[in-house]
């Protein structure tokens, strides 16, 4: 390793050892994954949970990675503030936290040391974004992330009557291995799939016109029950770096619709290839099958899971990492596909969800739903701004603090000035020397680093899920010579430190409720500015409207519709449709006020000065 590359420190919780595995599983996960890569480039320390066992971890497990204990209380300040895994570039304030947060970094910073590694870099997947999307808003990421790790967990400490019953998730993951598989460019190779069923032919076609090599020899495709063209192509790009071009098809199928194609089978958790989501479920699932085969329990339930499982432990390296962690992958028998009524009973769809696809399409404009709110006394309110004249002195502030100094044109730095002269006045007026102010959703600092600079006596967090803006805003910051600021690579739920003042600068959608959570939970005041009004919808943790005096007013349904017209507020819009739009983005925060006020909050919803500065000008400010 150079000497100009910073170490940085890896953090791994532990709570117990069984069998083969580290709990928790995330522990497992990371190690399984720096075997896979075979990286050493972290110091790798264990973190014992309170009630962790006083036996030190097996070495074998470790494989051949050097791990050092240390408390809770040792960890640096910006680490004691995250849940694990976490990592830290050593005597720094830059932290990565949460699994896919540590996992995508491990795989960039392996490819980074070694160009060679390529094989590691396509564990990322198409266009780099495997598990990238955080798991408040995708239900894939919070499959892989954290539902499947705790059901497995949950499943191995239940007692013999409660592990009768195959998890939900489990289930749910055996359904969506079931689903057809979507990838790019799929549509060339669903019409070879279809040339395939025309020739009938019953064996492994060559991918794209050439035979998948290793090492000038044939790569023998193990049989299997899926199509063979779908497994050609996921071992393919195991074991080849280029393909020739696809052969051309018969005139008959080039002319079938695309509706007409054929769907492609599952080979790994993603679809056609090898990616991270299969690393993260491999210990997971392994756990799974190795206490369920202990228990006698019969799999035929779950035939996808078992032939994935057998799949891919063929995918070159998997093997080796798993005999480095100690890992003895259980050779499975083939099971046949549960019949189709059988799937549907346990991978049903609740009740919930099905009435939330029925309120997925939304007809009609907003004045029903409004005038509805109005016959019960509701309508948009707005307080008086705190002091609507004040502003930050831009001209005798260092360069690196304004926005300015992004790629803005010189319009948006200046409405980005006004919006932040709002944030900051509102926020001036609540801190005190000695408050932490966390900037929740910080994209490149703009309203951190402010805050850090005019408020040198509180300590600022910056938490921002995408990479390069978060190193942007550490830039800006290095650059100024910032001593009470720390940046956090994480989605929101991974921050669990406390603090006096949240602040979030047009967060996005569902993020702005998640924002008010947080600092409900920290009992801290928050200013908001929320934005994407049309993005809001029922999650797994938020379901609107949030206010019971909404809920009693509106169904699901009749909120979508406000927060749809929420967003129509842009400048070339008429007039009218504007002001119906502010209207709704009035109500809309009206009802995420009344809520935070159901939590013994204070809150006022005000309307930035000038409303110019911003399409999306609302700002809450609460106050336990």
């Amino acid at each position: 390793m150079k000497d100009s590359v910073p170490e940085e420190h890896l953090y791994l919780g532990f709570s117990h050892q069984c069998g083969d595995s580290i709990f928790p599983l995330h522990t497992s996960i990371s190690l399984f994954l720096l075997s896979y890569c075979d990286c050493k480039l972290f110091k790798i320390f264990l973190v014992p949970t309170e009630n962790a066992d006083d036996q030190f971890v097996t070495k074998n497990l470790l494989g051949d990675l050097e791990v050092h204990l240390i408390s809770k209380c040792q960890l640096p300040m910006v680490v004691q503030s995250c849940c694990l895994p976490a990592v830290v570039v050593k005597d720094g304030k830059f932290c990565r936290a949460g699994l896919s947060v540590v996992l995508r970094h491990i795989i960039q910073k392996t490819y980074e040391a070694d160009p060679s590694k390529k094989d590691v870099l396509e564990l990322l997947g198409f266009k780099k974004t495997c598990l990238k999307a955080c798991a408040e808003v995708s239900q894939w990421t919070r499959l892989c992330e954290i539902s499947i790790p705790l059901a497995v967990e949950g499943f191995l400490t239940a007692s013999p009557e409660h592990c009768r019953t195959v998890p939900a998730d489990i289930l749910q993951l055996e359904r969506k291995f079931g689903e057809p598989v979507r990838v790019h460019n799929d549509d060339k190779i669903r019409r070879q799939k279809l040339q395939q069923q025309k020739a009938g032919a019953k064996a492994a076609v060559p991918v794209l016109g050439k035979e998948a090599t290793e090492e000038g020899k044939t790569v023998e495709v193990h049989e299997d029950p899926l199509p063979s063209l779908e497994l050609s192509v996921a071992f393919s790009k195991l074991h080849v770096q280029e393909v020739s071009n696809a052969v051309r098809e018969a005139p008959l199928i080039r002319r079938t619709k695309t509706s007409d194609l054929p769907p492609l089978d599952h080979i790994f958790a993603e679809g056609l290839y090898f990616t991270l989501a299969d690393i993260v479920l491999l210990p997971c699932i392994h756990q799974f099958l190795v206490y369920s085969k202990k228990q006698g329990k019969n799999l035929v339930n779950l035939p996808l899971i078992s032939s994935w499982y057998r799949r891919v432990q063929e995918v070159p390296g998997v093997k080796k990492a798993a005999d480095k962690c100690s890992m003895q992958l259980l050779q499975l028998p083939e099971l046949m596909p549960a019949p189709e009524e059988q799937l549907q009973d346990f991978c049903s769809v609740p009740d919930e969800l099905e009435e939330e696809r029925e309120d997925s399409h939304f007809i009609g404009g907003p004045r029903p739903t409004m005038t509805k709110l109005m016959e019960s006394g509701i309508e948009a309110k707005f307080s008086p701004h705190p002091c609507p004249n004040w502003t930050i002195d831009w001209t005798n502030l260092p360069s690196a603090v304004s926005p300015g100094e992004g790629k803005m044109s010189r319009d948006r730095a200046l409405r980005k000035q006004q919006q932040l002269n709002n944030l900051v006045a509102a926020v001036k007026k609540l801190a005190k020397p000695g408050d932490v102010i966390v900037d929740f959703c910080s994209g490149g600092g703009h309203v951190g680093i402010v805050l850090a600079h005019m408020m040198p006596s509180c300590q600022v967090v910056l938490i921002e899920n995408k990479e390069l803006s978060l190193i942007r805003a550490k830039d800006r910051s290095d650059e100024l010579d910032l001593n009470n600021i720390s940046f956090i690579q994480a989605n929101l739920d991974y921050f669990n430190g406390t603090f006096n003042i949240g602040v979030a600068l047009h967060a996005c959608g569902v993020a702005t409720d998640m924002v008010i959570e947080h600092c409900i939970k920290a009992r801290a005041a928050f200013v908001i500015s929320p934005c994407c009004y049309g993005f809001i919808q029922n999650t797994v943790k938020f379901k609107y409207p949030r206010s019971h005096q909404f809920k009693e007013i509106l169904s699901y349904k009749e909120h979508m519709i406000l927060c749809r017209f929420a967003d129509q507020t842009a400048v070339q819009l008429p007039p009218e449709r504007r002001l119906i739009g502010k209207q709704c983005m009035g109500l809309v925060d009206l009802d995420r006020a009344w809520a935070a006020e159901g939590c013994n909050y204070s809150v006022q919803v005000i309307s930035m000065e000038p409303e110019s500065c911003s399409p999306k000008n609302n700002m809450l400010v609460g106050t336990p």
